[in-house]
């Protein structure tokens, strides 16, 4: 059975993919692009995070409020900016019609 570290560095890949492919896209709203790669940046900060949580406090990421709620507001902004990426892109196509 695979273990859900290996599973978690082994999706990168294909989100890696999907982020080539959507930034060459000049149909994709760049706000809503910066989200898709605040994601990134997300994940790039939990891991460590998450290792910190686990050395210092001997507590998966989940059990550390504070530091769990830090990483989590990434993920957040990375969100607001994807949201207001495609209702900027919508708005633009209804006034277009």
């Amino acid at each position: 059975m695979i273990s859900k570290e290996t599973l978690f560095a082994l999706s990168l890949f294909p989100y890696l993919g999907f982020l080539w492919f959507i930034s060459r896209s000049p149909q994709m709203p760049r706000l809503a692009l910066y989200g898709f790669y605040g994601t990134l940046v997300f994940v790039a900060i939990t891991i460590p995070a998450a290792i910190y949580a686990k050395m210092q406090y001997g507590e998966q990421l989940a059990n550390v409020d504070w530091l769990h709620g830090s990483a989590e507001v990434f993920l957040t902004l990375a969100n607001i900016l994807l949201v207001l990426g495609f209702r900027q892109a919508v708005q633009e196509l209804k006034s277009k019609n």
